[in-house]
């Protein structure tokens, strides 16, 4: 039981990101996440992560072909694919928020930099269950996109286009939502990771005919401490990194009124989502990744 107790707590220390920013290679910290988080849940049943054989479906572009029954093709020449206990024949399309905004935050990591541990986590975790992984990068223009697979060596693939992003320029969200649409039939799950420093009713022009056709959307909204809680004793500065726009606001205004501003942005959002049956989680930069993964595996639970 000591020896337990001992693994749950390392695990739950790599899953904090003043620990996870110490690691350079994402791939090592999508690995590490994930790898603490199963350890921390027990592999528990009711998240689905057995590997016992339950079925085949008929192969479909983009099935990893390690999972081709080959024994099948011989005798019928029909390509069929094994499923899994616990697999959901699906795809993560992860979008991520790159813009200058996402750039603010830290010690120990930015939004952007929190937000590229969350995805490269998401992806690995989906990987393992054999679900299709892709992901897009995007500020005012799509910047990197890598269409859903789970054929073997895609995930490298992923991960390297969720490492490259950088913070730059401003938000449009009807970009990656066009291309998302123009690019995916297949109906399926979307992580968006953003700060959401958005238009509500604009966001949701974008989001809205992806929940009608099916699809099931996260919103992950990620916010440095600062942001939700705010410390200053003296008149400051404040830039709008998107549009080089300056304010200088009193100290009694981020105790007072900004506080509320926020949080009725926040619960704006929450309550947008909620009506058109997507999810909205709010994530701080300080936060360990653990219940973001729950989330995950709660929210994949629902298309089995």
């Amino acid at each position: 039981m000591a020896a337990l107790g001992a693994n749950k707590s390392t695990a739950r220390e790599l899953l904090r990101p003043e620990v996870l920013s110490h690691l350079k290679n994402l791939d090592l910290v999508a690995r590490s996440v994930v790898e603490g988080f199963l350890i921390g849940l027990h592999r528990s049943p009711k998240f689905g992560f057995s590997q016992e054989f339950a079925e085949y479906r008929n192969y479909a572009e983009g099935d990893d072909p390690r999972f081709i029954d080959w024994n099948v093709f011989a005798r019928s020449e029909r390509m069929v694919v094994k499923r899994f206990l616990g697999e959901t024949n699906s795809h993560l399309m992860l979008l991520l928020d790159a813009s200058a905004s996402m750039g603010f935050g830290g010690p120990p990591v930015s939004k952007l930099r929190y937000g590229q541990y969350l995805a490269a986590s998401l992806a690995f975790l989906a990987s393992r269950q054999h679900d299709a992984v892709g992901c897009m990068i995007f500020d005012e223009e799509v910047r990197d996109y890598r269409a859903p697979s789970s054929r073997t060596g895609k995930l490298q693939n992923v991960l390297h286009c969720i490492d490259s992003a950088q913070a730059r320029t401003g938000t449009k969200f009807d970009k990656p939502f066009d291309k998302f649409r123009e690019q995916v039939n297949r109906r399926g799950m979307i992580a968006v990771i953003s700060d959401f420093y958005c238009d509500i009713d604009t966001l949701l022009d974008g989001v809205r005919p992806l929940a009608w056709q099916g699809q099931d959307v996260v919103l992950f909204q990620v916010l440095d401490d600062q942001e939700l809680d705010p410390e200053f004793r003296a008149n400051v500065l404040l830039e709008d990194l998107e549009t080089g726009e300056a304010v200088e606001v009193a100290p009694e205004f981020m105790k007072d009124a900004y506080p509320l501003r926020i949080r009725s942005h926040i619960d704006a959002l929450a309550r947008a989502a909620g009506g058109i049956g997507a999810d909205h989680v709010l994530v701080r930069t300080s936060d360990s990744l653990d219940q973001a993964l729950r989330n995950y595996l709660l929210f994949r639970q629902r298309r089995q």
